[in-house]
């Protein structure tokens, strides 16, 4: 049934099938009997992990970009998923970047993005975390807006988190998007020290396009300083051709944000909270990022791809 529909959606521009999509999951959410029978349909058996001092049912997670706007949380819930992770959200609202700017690679399995941290911003996503009952653990995703410069940005992340972390479980601190400009220059020491200090506990989620020494420079403050981390964000390498500019998921993003999670591993050592994320498809997808050193393992365009049993299918597996 899966295949029918994606097929439909995939004659729309991506975003446009997005859009309507949470629309159709934003009516049927309202009807109980019909979150019941989804959730007997699709939820997993339970697998309780403890982790970040919740328990999850789960290891499998969505990630961040699915739920911008933490209007599809009852849904996702239904369908299986351990955790949701909602944003990224800034602190005053935004439109992002200019359309068309989200596009799908289906023979690679991919999809490139440079939407620009559309969202409605943290007053209204905290309403809605608000009423929401974290009936799975429930993160946040924090971002700055466009125009805060560099200097100001802890600030910004500080009172983002202020506003929505007494409504979610934990909060996650988004240094590694591509899309908005010098963004990911907040990874460097200088700067995340600043941010952890004015966010308080968190998760880091850094980016795959980072080298060694990098890796090495964040994971020693993050040690220190943060609940745990996310490995990895989009990349901006291109292992196929292509003229769109924006961070690539799926598929390709395997092998290196499995990389970068195992490298973060080796720095953080064995007890550190890590979620592995980046081109998860399969049971074989999540049992490379266990090997590699992820606690927790979350998806996205696997998601798009694959579609609503891929939750249960790798919980189970």
């Amino acid at each position: 049934m899966y295949q029918l529909i994606r097929d439909l959606l995939f004659r729309l521009d991506a975003e446009n099938a997005h859009e309507l999509t949470v629309e159709q999951i934003m009516r049927l959410q309202q009807i109980p009997v019909v979150l019941r029978a989804i959730a007997w349909m699709c939820e997993p058996e339970a697998k309780p992990v403890s982790l970040l001092g919740m328990t999850f049912r789960n290891r499998i997670g969505i990630a961040a970009g699915f739920d911008k706007n933490a209007t599809m949380m009852p849904f996702l819930a239904a369908l299986g998923f351990g955790f949701i992770e909602v944003g990224t959200v800034t602190l005053y609202p935004q439109p992002g970047n200019p359309k068309p700017r989200m596009f799908r690679y289906p023979s690679h399995g991919a999809i490139i993005n440079r939407m620009g941290f559309n969202n409605d911003g943290a007053a209204a996503v905290a309403e809605r975390l608000k009423g929401w009952d974290r009936r799975v653990p429930t993160l946040v995703n924090v971002g700055k807006n466009r125009d805060v410069p560099l200097d100001a940005a802890a600030e910004a992340y500080g009172e983002c988190a202020r506003i929505l972390g007494p409504y979610a479980d934990a909060v996650v601190v988004n240094l590694s998007s591509p899309n908005t400009p010098s963004l990911r220059d907040l990874q460097r020491p200088e700067h995340l020290e600043k941010i952890l200090d004015a966010v308080g506990p968190a998760l880091v989620k850094i980016a795959p396009d980072v080298d060694e020494a990098m890796i090495g420079e964040i994971c020693d403050v993050c040690s220190r300083r943060a609940m745990g981390m996310i490995c990895t964000n989009t990349t901006i390498e291109r292992p196929f051709t292509t003229n769109e500019a924006g961070g690539l998921s799926g598929r390709p993003l395997l092998l290196r944000s499995t990389e970068v999670l195992a490298s973060v591993r080796k720095h953080v050592g064995p007890d550190f909270p890590l979620i592995g994320v980046g081109g998860v498809f399969t049971p074989s997808d999540v049992l490379a990022k266990r090997e590699a050193g992820a606690d927790l393992v979350q998806v996205y365009t696997g998601f798009i791809y694959e579609g609503p049993s891929l939750p249960r299918r790798l919980a189970e597996a």
